[in-house]
């Protein structure tokens, strides 16, 4: 008798990454099935989530193709621009100004780009929102509150058990759950990695002055401090420090965190005021060991998290989604088991190289900028200023950030599966 499933491929973790590949595998003819701790609603809550993401241009191209224009599009923030300093303190806290900074324009990547921005800047909880809107229009099945206690795999499926006891089947499962994920620890995946004593405080704050889609990014002894713009000129502040002073700014007073934001800030957007909560999030590196195990793959910050230095974390994920989506439609239409290691490999064939280079280039950035050390000092802004008066080097740079370079599953090419 032929073993029926509840699903083509069960996902644990309906957030951005998980719920973008549900999106993708309904576009190319699978069913899929999201599981989270967290129903939808509670997820777009503003007290939730208050990070906002960097996303490429080519991660904001699979959203349309998806079908979500119309829920992104108005809360997008175009990244005209990303001017990255090196400095002892950004803005009024600056002792004297640094000859070291790097300028990125959209403008000299243009006729590459199909007039795309470097990136967009959009709120997490909008996207959270945007992706919830999809999922139900193409009635994607979601269980949720549930979660996973469980995942055996058998010949031919793999078995989910949830807390409450059900059990639910499907050729393939992918862990998207994020750091702490459960599926990866049950299929014996390791991970590799490390804390960076650092903790990020996230806060959004309305500007006096319009940002002009300009984004900051200043390399301190701390740690990086970037003012990412926002619509309705509003900008995500990431203020990374060690653990205790993140704690104090945490527990600080508003008057007391809006002097310490603004002598930060300086006089350049003016009057920067805080809206909503303020938010930290501790910084660390961890890398899976592998991206499969038979009948079971892993997606987003479930297989690599990364320190948010290059805000490229989410667009790795997104890059996973696209990938596996593909490997996975493509594979079905061939009449492949969908959950084999033969399909499951060529997935990590084709993620593995770019998921452990980004890691290891954040890994270098982080410990690079992240000091006080004069020799290292000289030798990162001496690099910068090179990199600032080659041309092809810039355009190179600013490409690879956008998604555009290497092998590009179709989603990210804005092609449908």
């Amino acid at each position: 008798m032929a073993q029926t499933f509840d699903a083509d491929v069960i996902i644990a973790g309906a957030g951005m990454a998980g719920a973008t590949l549900a999106l993708a595998l309904k576009s190319g003819g699978l069913e899929p099935l999201l599981i989270d701790p967290i129903v939808f609603d509670d997820q777009l809550a503003p007290t939730f989530d208050g990070r906002a993401s960097a996303i490429a241009f080519a991660s904001f191209r699979q959203w349309r193709t998806l079908g979500l224009a119309a829920e992104i599009e108005p809360y997008a923030q175009r990244i005209e621009q990303i001017l990255v300093t090196d400095g002892f303190a950004p803005g009024a806290a600056a002792p004297k100004p640094t000859p070291f900074f790097l300028q990125f324009d959209s403008a000299e990547i243009a006729d590459r780009s199909d007039g795309e921005p470097l990136g967009y800047m959009m709120e997490n909880r909008r996207t959270r929102a945007a992706l919830a809107a999809g999922v139900g229009r193409a009635k994607i099945r979601v269980e949720a509150p549930a979660k996973v206690a469980a995942v055996e795999v058998e010949t031919g499926a793999a078995k989910v058990r949830l807390e409450d006891g059900r059990v639910l089947t499907a050729p393939l499962v992918i862990g998207a759950e994020g750091r702490g994920s459960i599926v990866r620890r049950q299929i014996g995946v390791g991970t590799i990695g490390w804390d960076y004593r650092q903790t990020g405080v996230v806060a959004t704050v309305k500007l006096e002055r319009g940002h002009q889609g300009v984004a900051h990014e200043y390399f301190l002894p701390g740690g990086p401090f970037a003012i990412l713009p926002l619509t309705e000129d509003r900008a995500s502040l990431v203020w990374t420090e060690s653990h205790p002073k993140a704690a104090a700014l945490k527990a600080a007073s508003p008057e007391a965190f809006h002097a310490h934001l603004q002598r930060r800030f300086g006089e350049f957007v003016g009057e920067a005021t805080v809206q909503g909560p303020v938010f930290t999030y501790p910084l660390s590196l961890q890398l899976a060991e592998r991206l499969y195990s038979p009948r079971v793959g892993l997606l987003g910050d479930a297989a690599h998290g990364v320190h948010p230095i290059a805000g490229q974390g989410l667009n790795l994920g997104l890059k996973d989604a696209a990938a596996l989506s593909q490997v996975l439609v493509e594979a079905a239409r061939l009449g492949e088991d969908i959950g084999s290691e033969a399909v499951l490999e060529r997935y990590a064939r084709w993620r593995n190289f770019d998921n452990v280079m980004l890691a290891a280039a954040t890994d270098v950035f982080t410990r690079l900028f992240s000091n006080d050390n004069p020799v290292l000092r000289l030798a990162r802004g001496v690099g910068m200023s090179a990199v600032n008066r080659i041309g092809p080097a810039r355009r190179f740079f600013m490409a690879d950030a956008g998604g555009a370079a290497g092998d590009l599953p179709r989603l990210l090419r804005g092609e449908a599966l």
